[in-house]
Parts: structure tokens; sequence; C-alpha cells
């Protein structure tokens, strides 16, 4: 499968991060704050975990996952690029965000997909990267029944993740916060400018503060 370069009219946000970053809680704020200004494409792994996908933790079920996952992540952006193509898109995770969870790792992952890094990326206008909570030792306890991750594997998967995403040109970190009301500011605040940003108000650049 070839992966092929969306039209520079879909303006796609990655909106993501390890577990327990409160991507979930933030999101719906976005959605209230922004309105019909912003189109939400949902998490396909919580959509298909809460449709009852089988989730085993062994090798072989991460892999049927994550491929189901890439699959139909592609799709949902495909079909919301298509109905809304004038929209500006904040995507509840990126396909990217699957070589994270690959057992023998990142090149083994996009060679599975018959895809790269890098033609992945260019499918995104902009990333937001919501740190988890986990990095400063909080609780990320959640009534997501698809969250299973312990403190240790929510540190690790979210630095994998940033490592993924690190390379776009608009990757954008919003660091944990002790106080998760001042991280949910700092996040409109952030996606504000990198509405801005998708729109073509400023040129690229890499933000990391």
């Amino acid at each position: 499968m070839t992966a092929t370069k969306p039209p520079h009219r879909a303006r796609r946000i990655v909106f993501t991060g390890g577990p327990g970053g409160g991507k979930t809680t933030a999101v719906d704020i976005f959605r209230r704050e922004f309105g019909d200004e912003l189109v939400i494409v949902p998490e396909t792994a919580t959509l298909l975990y809460n449709a009852g996908f089988p989730r085993f933790r062994d090798d072989h079920g991460v892999r049927a996952a994550q491929t189901a996952i890439f699959q139909v992540q592609k799709s949902v952006e495909d079909f919301y690029s298509a109905h809304y193509p004038d929209r500006v898109y904040l995507c509840d995770r990126g396909t990217p965000d699957g070589a994270a969870y690959w057992p023998e790792g990142e090149a083994a992952f996009f060679a599975a997909q018959g895809t790269t890094l890098e033609r992945e990326l260019e499918r995104y206008s902009a990333i937001l990267f919501f740190e988890t909570a986990a990095a400063g030792g909080l609780s990320i306890e959640s009534e997501n029944s698809a969250r299973v991750e312990s403190l240790t594997e929510a540190r690790v998967i979210d630095n994998r993740i940033k490592d993924l995403y690190a390379q776009h040109p608009r990757f954008h970190l919003i660091g944990h916060e002790t106080s998760f009301f001042r991280k949910i500011e700092r996040g409109l605040q952030m996606l504000k400018g990198v509405i801005e940003e998708v729109r073509g108000s400023s040129g690229n650049r890499n933000t990391n503060r």
C-alpha cells in the first residue's frame, strides 16, 4: 500500500501525547471553545476498543490492534477531509502513534503498514503534543476503559510518541503542569496560534516551549 500526500487544503492538526495527558477533557473543552471553527476527528483507538475490538497485550494482539487503528484512522481522516474540504481539523491522535506501541519498533511499524514516518507526517499541517501527567509522577487513572498503562508505561509511550512527532516542522509541546487548568489554558492559546499557522498567517517553525 502506498501512502499519498493529501491536498494542502486538508488542514489537519494532530492532538496527541502519552496516556494520561488529559487529552479527552481537553478535546471537549476545545470543541466548546472553537465551535464550528474546528472539526474534531475522534480517537480511533477508543472507538474500536469501546466497540468491542479485542485487546490483548501480547505481541500478536498489539500488532493486530495497531494495524486496525492505523487503517481506520486514515479512512476517518480522509472521510472528514472529503466532506469538509475547507475546514481546519483537530485529529485526536494521528497515524504515526501506532509506532510507539509496535513490539519491533518504529521502522518495523511503518514497513508493516507500507509507508514511512515522513509520508505520514506529511498528512498533517501541525502537531500539538500534550505531555502525560505521568511525567510528573501524577496519577493517570480515568474512566476511560481503554486505559491500561502503568505510570512507567505511560512515560515510555509518551517519550516515543514525542520523538516521532518532534520531527515535524510545526511541532508544539505543551508540557506537564501541576495545575491541569493551567495546562488547558496553555493548550487553548497554543491551539489558537496553530490554527492561524495552518491557515497561512505565519511560516513554519518548531516550537518546544
